[in-house]
């Protein structure tokens, strides 16, 4: 590592981007990246960081997987695109067979596909309207479900994200998602009782005095929140929506773009709960790196007509052969690798609560693990700048990872790391935290 960061390459190329890329773009540190491979990243100057961002959970199996880029390879070399909307790909179905046999929903089922997580959101929100003949949507305080104009309707989690956009599509109710380190103890039953009063509270306060069961088209939830912090419901909270949407015929949307494809150590977070969803969106890992989306439904639910949604590059040839050759990882080695080394790391910091008087909470499952970061555990203030302060550290130490939530630290590597990588990570880690409490 060559300090101080960013190096001279990095600052050149920090300065041209100052000067022609949007400034939208949120930069937790200057990291300039220019190669990778697996859980690796090496930046312009020659540094090399160990990844537990992975682009944000996209790079599920690792950065430049010899079987993924064989795979784009062989592909652009036989036909890059002609366009799904229009025209046949075998590839298209070959996909969709894959995706339908590890469905969290009983079959038959129906696929669309997208570039991002929002344009699967805007699918997923259009065919909620158009199935249904109804206008409204109930989502969740702290959700992030894109930034498109459907999907950022939805989006509840930073108010940045919705400054100077409205109006907004309209027909969104938000309600509370639950937070179990905030508002109960850690006792099992509490917890459960607590999942099904969040739920419950949709039945009992908005579908009886804000909007009529018989409007709402769609609950769309994220069964693990991503950038509202990483919280993970109880159970009962899920099993209660699907059976508030069962007696009012409401649709359960869920969004697996950040949760889905492995992460949690199964194929959708859903799963361990038990609840069946009616519409299920994907994206970011499940093409190594390669734009692609999916919306997935029942397939009575996709019952729409001929234009009525549709995607130029959704589903491109190349980004489908990437999308195959991931889930042939995921299925050999990269699922059962997420849920064993996530299980050794959150084992590994369970402690930390009683060690760091600033870590309030770990929670996660798989892959997907959160450490919430507060000023005082009695209180449980949030701590952002603290949290912050630990990111650009672990920058400066060789570790990449981001923030969720005003001040939560996320770690989501590549599902390929090993427990080694993880150790070293939180060796980091431990570090970093100790430095900033000091």
């Amino acid at each position: 590592m060559t300090l101080p960061l960013p190096g001279p390459n990095a600052q050149r190329i920090i300065a041209d981007d100052a000067r022609y890329m949007s400034p939208s773009y949120t930069r937790p540190y200057p990291l300039v990246a220019k190669r990778g491979q697996g859980a690796i990243i090496e930046d312009v100057d020659g540094n090399r960081f160990l990844d537990f961002s992975a682009g944000i959970a996209v790079v599920s199996t690792g950065h430049c997987h010899p079987e993924i880029v064989a795979a784009i390879q062989k592909q652009a070399a036989e036909l890059i695109h002609m366009s799904g909307t229009d025209f046949y790909y075998e590839q298209l179905t070959d996909l969709a067979k894959r995706l339908s046999a590890i469905a969290p929903m009983p079959g038959p089922h129906k696929f669309y596909y997208g570039n991002s997580g929002a344009e699967a959101i805007e699918c997923a929100l259009k065919l909620a309207r158009y199935h249904t003949r109804r206008q409204n949507l109930i989502a969740f305080s702290g959700a992030f479900h894109g930034r498109t104009m459907g999907a950022l309707s939805l989006t509840a989690s930073n108010p940045q994200q919705r400054r100077r956009f409205s109006p907004l599509v309209p027909g969104v109710t938000h309600v509370r998602y639950p937070d179990v380190y905030r508002d109960c103890s850690g006792e099992p039953r509490e917890q459960e009782a607590y999942g099904r009063a969040c739920a419950l509270f949709i039945e009992e306060k908005v579908l009886r005095s804000t909007v009529a069961p018989e409007e709402v088209a769609a609950i769309v939830l994220e069964p693990i929140q991503g950038e509202g912090g990483y919280l993970v419901p109880p159970a009962s909270f899920l099993r209660e929506i699907r059976s508030i949407c069962d007696r009012h015929g409401i649709l359960m949307v869920v969004d697996e773009v950040q949760s889905g494809m492995g992460r949690t150590g199964m194929w959708w977070a859903i799963q361990d709960s038990g609840v069946e969803p009616d519409i299920v969106t994907s994206a970011k890992g499940i093409a190594s790196g390669l734009p692609l989306s999916v919306c997935m439904s029942k397939a009575h639910i996709m019952d729409w007509q001929p234009g009525s949604h549709a995607s130029t590059f959704g589903g491109n040839p190349v980004c489908i052969a990437a999308a195959l050759a991931t889930m042939d990882i995921l299925e050999r080695t990269a699922i059962a690798n997420a849920k064993d080394v996530g299980a050794h790391l959150l084992a590994r910091m369970a402690e930390w609560p009683t060690r760091y008087r600033t870590v309030g909470d770990v929670r996660g499952r798989g892959l997907m693990i959160g450490i919430e970061i507060v000023e005082d555990q009695a209180t449980k203030t949030r701590a952002g700048k603290e949290r912050d302060a630990i990111l650009k550290l672990a920058f400066e130490r060789g570790l990449l990872c981001l923030g969720a939530g005003p001040n939560t630290l996320r770690l989501c590597p590549p599902l390929i790391i090993s427990k080694q990588q993880g150790d070293l990570a939180l060796d980091i880690l431990e570090g970093c935290i100790s430095a900033v409490e000091c």
